[in-house]
């Protein structure tokens, strides 16, 4: 006889993480992991991210019995200086106006924590968005249409923030938005959960 498959825990309440998610699995549950996401000094922008999904995996962990806890965390880079969340349209017109024309690097990190074992397996999906040049009037639109406060780079690659690239570099396109769905798949699947 089979054992039952895990739940599945996603340690963050982003709705675009869910959404992709949900790709993959039809019923897992959300847990808030409460992570204090400031860097740390002199902290390179991969090591934030896979410090960050590794912490929130873990803290939501501490919470749960025989589940697979899923962290992840996504920092953007432009010439090695941090992109955080705009938060604001001023900020966000900020960030597109110094990323025109340019490469911004993103390190999207990935953590599934199996409580059953007591250990975590990570994994840091690298994406070079190159932008191609963006006069201000575009800037402001793409900004007011869309008010992408809330993601880092300033943009939605799954909406209209496609139209701002020449071109994407990536082995997985789901990690720009903020959960590499193939490796995920991959680690689910080692780990005793069927997908598809």
């Amino acid at each position: 006889m089979n054992a039952a498959p895990p739940r599945i825990v996603l340690a963050s309440t982003s709705r675009y993480r869910a959404e992709l998610l949900h790709r993959l699995l039809p019923d897992f549950e959300q847990h808030a992991p409460g992570t204090d996401e400031t860097a740390l000094p002199g902290e390179a922008p991969e090591a934030r991210a896979a410090r960050l999904a590794v912490a929130k995996a873990t803290a939501a962990a501490g919470h749960f019995n025989d589940v697979l806890v899923i962290g992840s965390d996504q920092v953007a880079e432009l010439d090695g200086e941090i992109l955080d969340k705009p938060g604001s349209v001023a900020n966000a017109c900020a960030q597109l106006a110094a990323s025109s024309g340019r490469t911004v690097h993103f390190h999207t990190a990935l953590c599934l924590f199996d409580t059953r074992m007591g250990h975590h397996q990570l994994h840091v999906d690298r994406t070079r968005v190159h932008f191609r040049a963006l006069g201000s009037a575009e800037i402001e639109r793409y900004v007011a249409r869309e008010r992408p406060l809330d993601c880092a780079g300033s943009f939605k690659c799954e909406g209209l923030g496609i139209s701002l690239f020449e071109r994407i570099d990536s082995e997985d396109p789901s990690a720009l938005v903020g959960l590499p769905l193939i490796t995920l798949a991959k680690l689910l699947r080692a780990a005793g959960v069927a997908v598809p």
